[in-house]
């Protein structure tokens, strides 16, 4: 079973639609949204059961030029 977390992301200044783009391109989001507030992006991904949580988003997410921090939220159980 897959793991939902929701990612806010905070881009660099004038970078948000092309980090946007990035990750439109790489397929592994379920849902992006431009945000207000503190985060310029929030996306919804599901990391494939068995891949480490920390790894998998190091890996296929924070290598996007642009992105400046970010902030994970896991979920556990659907009501």
């Amino acid at each position: 079973m897959s793991t939902c977390v929701f990612i806010q992301i905070r881009c660099r200044p004038g970078t948000t639609y092309d980090v946007a783009e990035a990750i439109a391109l790489r397929e592994i989001h379920s849902e992006l949204f431009s945000t207000s507030g503190d985060y310029d992006l929030l996306m919804k991904l599901y990391i494939p059961a068995g891949a480490d949580v920390g790894k998998y988003i190091n890996e296929n997410l924070l290598d996007i030029y642009g992105i400046e921090r970010s902030l994970t939220t896991m979920t556990f159980k659907v009501f």
